[in-house]
């Protein structure tokens, strides 16, 4: 198993656990962003350079992913795409996306971006914040725990 980040808009708070993360389970963990993107040195965590555009990084992200690696991003879309292919998405929040909860999550996310398209709802997600990154690292953690009891 490999870690994928969408890197472009993940916090940088998330991105500090995933490095702590890397180095404990001594998984390989790849950023892939627009930009380029400094990391701590180490063996285990990686960075791509995608050009800029429209879903580049997401694109990318799809064509490397193999069944089974684990996808870090908000963009739900994205999360579709890597359930589809047998990966697995959790949100920079801690809500791990699966076959039974993405096709409604993009249903939602859809209804949202028409209503805010037509001035209906006009306000986003709420502000991250310290709850969102605890929840982040313990579904993480239990992620991690989960995949390690099956490949051990």
């Amino acid at each position: 198993m490999k870690i994928w980040v969408d890197a472009d808009a993940c916090p940088v708070v998330i991105k500090e656990i995933l490095f702590r993360a890397a180095e404990r389970t001594k998984i390989t963990t790849t950023l892939v962003a627009n930009q380029f993107l400094r990391t701590p040195a180490s063996a285990y965590i990686k960075t791509m350079q995608v050009p800029g555009g429209f879903d580049v990084a997401d694109n990318k992200i799809v064509l490397e992913l193999e069944a089974g690696d684990l996808v870090i991003t908000a963009d739900i879309p994205l999360a579709a795409q890597v359930v589809e292919k047998g990966g697995h998405a959790l949100n920079p929040r801690g809500e791990l996306y699966t076959t039974s909860n993405i096709k409604e999550r993009l249903a939602m996310r859809n209804l949202m971006e028409e209503l805010r398209g037509s001035r209906v709802v006009i306000n986003g997600p709420s502000a991250f914040n310290h709850s969102d990154r605890q929840a982040f690292a313990a579904a993480l953690d239990r992620f991690i725990a989960k995949v390690h009891k099956f490949q051990g």
